[in-house]
């Protein structure tokens, strides 16, 4: 991933960032279900958003092969789960 993209999403998606996953990569031998929410815990320096889903489990997100969104503070509080921001390669 080119430095720049990795710098955006350090930037848009800091530590504590909830995320809905739209779709993970088909070749994923234990995929997140779609639709699992989870929290960033951090973004590398390759650009991977490290999460802790909601199932419990932990696994990195590689934006240019997953599908996701951030959910928005007013999506919490009204329980929308809207993809205005979903981010798709």
């Amino acid at each position: 991933m080119d430095r720049h993209l990795a710098k955006y999403y350090k930037e848009h998606y800091p530590a504590g960032t909830r995320i809905m996953l739209v779709h993970m990569n088909d070749d994923d031998p234990r995929p997140i279900p779609d639709g699992t929410k989870g929290t960033v815990n951090c973004v590398d320096d390759a650009g991977t958003l490290h999460c802790t889903f909601d199932n419990g489990r932990m696994l990195g997100i590689c934006p240019e092969v997953d599908s996701f969104h951030k959910i928005e503070e007013h999506e919490h509080d009204n329980g929308d789960d809207s993809e205005d921001n979903e981010h798709e390669m």
